[in-house]
């Protein structure tokens, strides 16, 4: 067991944690019996206490059940962030079958995967994404869509700014398929007993991978219960923590931080769909939020926000996040503006969150910080699977409640991901790293080929898969390129097909892309080239593209 963190271990806190023996769902109903008139949910001024929501997540579950959803079931939930969003986790969750988190971002061609790969026949869904889903209920074992207009949640005399798809009135459903939420609520259904466990399948968030389609990690309740739990204690929380929850909820950082966590405290969660700077200063006035889980670059645009003096933020008590490492100016920004230090930590999709977070009292910059509750860590070597020693770059892998079961259907890449060491399951995150001797871990590299967007993880297998369907297309090869702003965006090197050479312009890929994709993954740099370099045995030379990229960069 990795133990040599145990120096800076926060003194307040045990080093190991003995999790509950119950489902995810259970958290709310106990928070529900015990603080029932106690705000959980704030979103656009208007509160739903926990005995509110409750109501609503039993009534959606009866609803599922009604529909033949059964234990085990996939169900998909493609939503922004939004008081409707929980209700649909947790309804899914009471009904004993798995959430299927869906990026908001994605469009019609992703999504035929997703269902595809899950058997999912029931999609709850935003009414400003409906249109993308809905053309599959004539093409894919999708029968039903559950619609919601955000703005049924939002108290209609607020004076925040609202995003377009919150302010949208809800509109009528015409194509056979789509169902209205609120006359889901009203229908009143009532579930039968609640029987999952922590063994049961939970949530399978996607992650993609070098293979080109998109992977479902498989977690049970134990798994989605450990991060929120460890979440929780690390961060002090009670139920008098106010949570502002800007990360999306599909992403397990934002689900485990910003809304499981929370419900466990039995505290309240101040909701945005869009981050907006200006909106949540306000709203941490307002509020007098204390807590704020989020990834770099909304830390620094809300710190650059030149009228942020104007706003009491004394409330906060702790702010921090991850997804690209923290710069030491905004840090000392940060620290000078507030008094607080920004607590990075680290983890994946595969790991439900972090299985690493800097020690409140002791953080370090620009750093993934330290091995949580029960979770061991090590460096090994990426080839000999050696264990390194302190200052040594090798890969990181982890051994905790909260790493996933598995892929989702395909086993041979389960095995793939694993490592035994000294008798216990290891599992390899594809991130190169080492560890200092007071037992911090910090990442250096990649494994894997993967492009870091302003947190957003793009792999370019994926977006060349889709990118093949383009008739101009003959070959492609995705790198990554170098961005002031999100630190490196996608580019796409192409040689076009015979008949298209004359004619293709990069504009005209970048639109279809924008048809076929998700925006973050669309490229934001196209190059046409001859041809693309390729070893002896054919295969595509990205790495000598993505070398001479940064290369002219530098």
């Amino acid at each position: 067991m990795f133990t040599r963190h145990h120096g800076v271990w926060p003194k307040e806190l045990p080093k190991t944690m003995t999790l509950p023996k119950t489902s995810v769902f259970t958290n709310l109903s106990i928070a529900a019996l015990r603080y029932p008139e106690h705000p959980a949910i704030i979103f656009y001024d208007r509160v739903m206490t926990y005995r509110q929501l409750l109501d609503e997540v039993e009534a959606l579950a009866g609803y599922l059940q009604s529909r033949g959803v059964n234990k085990g079931d996939r169900v998909l939930l493609f939503m922004q962030n939004a008081t409707q969003y929980v209700i649909s986790y947790y309804a899914i969750l009471r009904a004993d079958a798995a959430v299927i988190p869906i990026n908001p971002m994605n469009r019609t061609a992703e999504l035929e995967h997703y269902i595809s790969d899950t058997d999912a026949r029931i999609c709850l869904a935003g009414q400003e994404l409906a249109g993308f889903i809905a053309p599959l209920l004539d093409t894919t074992p999708l029968e039903e869509v559950v619609v919601t207009a955000y703005s049924d949640y939002i108290n209609p005399e607020t004076d925040l700014d609202l995003p377009a798809e919150v302010a949208a009135p809800g509109a009528a459903l015409e194509k056979p398929g789509l169902v209205s939420w609120n006359e889901v609520i009203r229908a009143g259904h009532t579930p039968s007993a609640h029987t999952a466990g922590p063994d049961d399948i939970a949530v399978i968030p996607y992650s993609s991978g070098t293979t080109g389609a998109p992977k479902g990690c498989t977690h049970v309740h134990r798994a989605v219960m450990a991060t929120a739990v460890h979440r929780a204690f690390w961060n002090l929380s009670t139920a008098d923590t106010v949570q502002l929850s800007t990360l999306p909820f599909f992403h397990v950082t934002g689900m485990s931080g910003s809304m499981n966590s929370p419900i466990f405290s039995g505290s309240t969660s101040v909701i945005m769909t869009r981050w907006d700077r200006t909106t949540a200063a306000r709203l941490i006035e307002r509020y007098q939020i204390s807590g704020w889980t989020n990834i770099v670059t909304m830390a620094v645009d809300f710190l650059s926000n030149p009228d942020l003096d104007k706003y009491d933020i004394s409330s906060l008590r702790t702010i921090g996040g991850g997804g690209a490492a923290m710069p030491s100016a905004i840090s000392e920004k940060l620290k000078s503006r507030t008094g607080l230090d920004y607590i990075e930590g680290y983890g994946l999709s595969e790991t439900m969150a972090a299985t690493h977070i800097n020690p409140p009292d002791a953080p370090k910059s620009q750093c993934l910080g330290v091995p949580v509750f029960d979770v061991d860590s090590r460096i090994i070597d990426v080839e000999t699977l050696a264990e390194k020693g302190p200052g040594e770059v090798g890969e990181i892998v982890s051994h905790g409640p909260q790493v996933t079961i598995g892929y989702w259907n395909r086993p041979d890449e389960t095995r793939n991901a694993f490592v035994e060491i000294e008798g216990k399951s290891f599992f390899r995150t594809g991130d190169l790293g080492y560890f200092d001797e007071d037992g911090y871990f910090f990442m250096v590299d990649r494994v894997k080929r993967m492009i870091n967007a302003s947190g957003y993880k793009v792999w370019p297998s994926e977006v060349e898969s889709l990118m093949y369907r383009h008739p101009a297309i003959h070959e492609c090869c995705v790198i990554s390129t170098p961005d002031p702003k999100r630190g490196e965006s996608v580019k796409a090197c192409i040689v076009p097909t015979e008949e298209a050479w004359p004619t293709i312009t990069p504009d005209e890929i970048r639109n279809w892309c924008r048809e076929m994709m998700a925006a973050y993954k669309v490229p934001q740099e196209i190059e046409f080239v001859d041809e693309l370099p390729k070893s002896q045995t054919g295969k595509v030379m990205w790495r000598s593209l993505q070398e001479e990229e940064w290369k002219e960069s530098s």
